[in-house]
């Protein structure tokens, strides 16, 4: 396979996944904001600031908007063509990488990409801020049906495997960020801890990540934070945890193969082997914020590593909007 065709399917996964993850955070940004706090000035700026430092976007954002209020963040992250990370801008590469390699896609995938950024302009014409929730979960199916469209109609051989190296590169990096969104949002005093406020937010954010029946299923007990770290952290059997992203990364690094990418291999090996052999106790005795920002700045480097490997030369930071660095 060429390298450039590689990129465009690379590339064309990781927009479309980062577009549904972002509508994930704003999700969990909505719901929070929800819950019964008593919100001034400073504190409406100090929650929306969150989605914002988790995706990289708030220098943009004050540049354009100044103070960070809910409506404005809202329409920044999700319809503002001029910011490079918004669901907006993600659908746009998305179909632009998809146009580029569509000898090497199936007809049913194109037409869902291209049908979604048609209907995703009409929407944003008149999208009121009331309808955002129902755009965030418009966002989530039609990423979940290009998913299973992908995988009900294309051969698996190493174009399968650049379109999964993509979004679950991608769904790692957002995992951690999302979780992260505790320390942004959820948390904003130690006084929380163990309250009512508490319970409601860690709920909130295990269903904007679609876990919440996964984690009644599994503990049958109370939401704690240790408990919802350890389900996006470390367990293999969770679709959206750190440890079975990165099963599948390293899967098709396996699976693609080639001398060049040994080094981008080692790197996704150890990474596994970390979370695989991992316990949430340790976790803990780093930070949680500590261990999910080292995470990022890994996946990072693994992302360059594959890059270097495999895909073209195209501009990488011009792609990658986000970087591990930028989190905080």
């Amino acid at each position: 396979m060429l390298s450039r065709t590689a990129d465009h399917l690379f590339w064309m996964a990781r927009h479309i996944e980062r577009a549904e993850n972002t509508a994930r955070v704003l999700d969990v940004a909505h719901r929070s904001s929800l819950l019964p706090v008593d919100i001034d000035g400073s504190t409406e700026a100090y929650l929306w600031y969150a989605p914002l430092n988790i995706t990289g976007c708030a220098s943009g954002y004050e540049a354009k908007y100044g103070l960070a209020r809910s409506e404005a963040v809202t329409r920044y992250m999700a319809l503002d063509p001029e910011n490079p990370s918004s669901i907006y801008s993600c659908l746009k590469l998305a179909r632009e990488n998809a146009r580029s390699v569509r000898g090497a896609i199936t007809s049913e995938m194109w037409e869902i990409i291209n049908a979604t950024w048609l209907e995703l302009n009409r929407l944003s014409a008149q999208m009121e801020y009331e309808q955002f929730p129902e755009f965030f979960e418009w966002v989530k199916d039609r990423s979940h049906l290009f998913r299973g469209v992908t995988l009900g109609t294309i051969l698996k051989d190493i174009a399968l495997s650049f379109i999964k190296l993509g979004t679950f590169l991608e769904r790692a990096d957002n995992t951690a960020r999302i979780l992260d969104v505790k320390y942004h949002i959820l948390l904003p005093s130690v006084n929380d801890v163990g309250g009512s406020a508490d319970y409601y937010q860690w709920g909130s954010l295990l269903k904007s990540v679609s876990a919440f029946e996964a984690y009644r299923k599994i503990y049958r007990d109370v939401i704690t934070p240790q408990r919802v770290a350890e389900l996006l952290i470390l367990r293999d059997d969770m679709p959206r945890s750190l440890h079975a992203c990165m099963n599948e990364v390293e899967a098709a690094l396996i699976d693609i193969n080639g001398w060049s990418g040994r080094e981008a291999r080692r790197r996704a090996g150890e990474q596994h082997a970390d979370l695989h052999f991992g316990r949430i106790e340790d976790v803990f005795s780093i930070g949680l914020h500590e261990y999910l920002s080292n995470f990022l700045v890994h996946t990072d480097l693994l992302g360059q590593e594959i890059r270097r490997a495999y895909l073209s030369c195209r501009d990488y930071s011009a792609q990658m909007q986000v970087s591990a660095t930028q989190m905080q």
